[in-house]
């Protein structure tokens, strides 16, 4: 892939890592899984004569080689990941490979040299088994990590690719709105004008893309929130009324930015604006042990409009799964003659 101009070393760095993170637990976990279903395997084979000793002795060796694979690679990572294309993971393999005939030859040396006669092949034939063995595997293991990694990758970059959009994409009917308000007071009251001027400078700022994709604060997004509410509030007036509930939340969480605003913007939108009478928005938030909850409250406007509280919530989830994981949720729906939309943050 070709890295934009502006930002080659920034945007396009999880692209080149194509090695999958060998300190990490699930990695850990799978070479285990391997090696154990391996030595499962060739115990259960019919011509096999080991019994539980052997199978016992071969679960030991097998998990032995797969820890220290595992280290030696979690070491040499860094100096792998710097080889051009794919040959990391040749490097990777050739690793694999020659630990496993090294660490077999040691085997087979300490239990001649302590005479426990644990294994009954010669040293030649044992060390050759278990590196064809570990060739086999590797090539099958590298394989499975490879293919997972460029999922990875290319989840990654559709999900920048979305927020990218996101940024981009300011709704025409808000634009001229609040300009149509801005007009409206620049002879009524000139200095609410030129606040609403700043507010929306702040919002295209944000909207257009002049900070990066990476995470802002949770403080950030509530500032350009009430920033989005005072413009709202000047154009609908007493029909729009906002009650915040947020003291409890700390303003350092990290959060994507323009995650808030969007939802906010619907609840306005498909929520207030429908009702003659005009209704309240409630946004509520509180820490909770492991994480943070943010709840966006608003009245339902009769029948919703098209594609009211769907896109938007659509890319909010996809956001927040990709951030925060399996252990964020968001959740949407109507509690009475209200909608709810309610986000479960874990905390790093």
């Amino acid at each position: 892939m070709t890295a934009p101009a502006t930002k080659p070393s920034t945007d396009n760095r999880s692209e080149h890592q194509l090695l999958p993170d060998f300190c990490s637990p699930p990695v850990i976990f799978a070479l285990l899984i391997v090696a154990a279903l391996t030595v499962t395997v060739m115990w259960l084979a019919p011509n096999n004569g080991h019994g539980w000793r052997g199978y016992s002795v071969g679960m030991l060796f097998a998990n032995w080689l797969a820890m220290v694979i595992g280290v030696a690679l979690c070491k040499l990572r860094p100096l792998l990941q710097r080889l051009p294309s794919l040959t990391p993971y040749a490097g990777v393999w050739l690793v694999m490979v020659l630990i496993v005939a090294a660490g077999s030859a040691l085997v087979h040396w300490m239990d001649a040299a302590m005479q426990m006669e644990l294994l009954s092949d010669s040293a030649s034939a044992f060390v050759r088994n278990n590196t064809l063995i570990a060739a086999l595997l590797g090539g099958a293991l590298l394989r499975y990590f490879f293919v997972l990694t460029q999922w990875q990758v290319r989840l990654a970059a559709v999900t920048r690719a979305q927020v990218a959009a996101l940024q981009a994409r300011i709704r025409p009917h808000f634009l001229f709105n609040s300009m149509n308000t801005v007009a409206a007071l620049v002879r009524v009251d000139p200095a609410a004008a030129e606040r609403t001027v700043e507010d929306l400078s702040e919002l295209f700022r944000a909207a257009l893309g002049e900070h990066s994709t990476q995470d802002g604060t949770l403080g950030e997004e509530l500032t350009l929130v009430d920033r989005y509410l005072a413009i709202e509030q000047l154009r609908l007036g007493d029909r729009l009324q906002v009650r915040r509930e947020l003291d409890e939340l700390p303003q350092a969480f990290p959060l994507p930015r323009l995650l808030l605003q969007p939802l906010v913007e619907n609840a306005v939108r498909h929520g207030v604006q429908p009702l003659r009478a005009g209704g309240e928005v409630v946004l509520r938030g509180w820490r909770e042990r492991d994480g943070i909850i943010i709840e966006i409250d608003n009245p339902r406007g009769g029948d919703p409009a098209p594609g009211g509280h769907g896109h938007g919530l659509d890319n909010v989830r996809q956001r927040v799964a990709y951030r925060y994981g399996p252990r964020a949720h968001v959740l949407a729906g109507p509690m009475g003659d209200r909608f709810v939309v309610r986000l479960q943050l874990p905390q790093d």
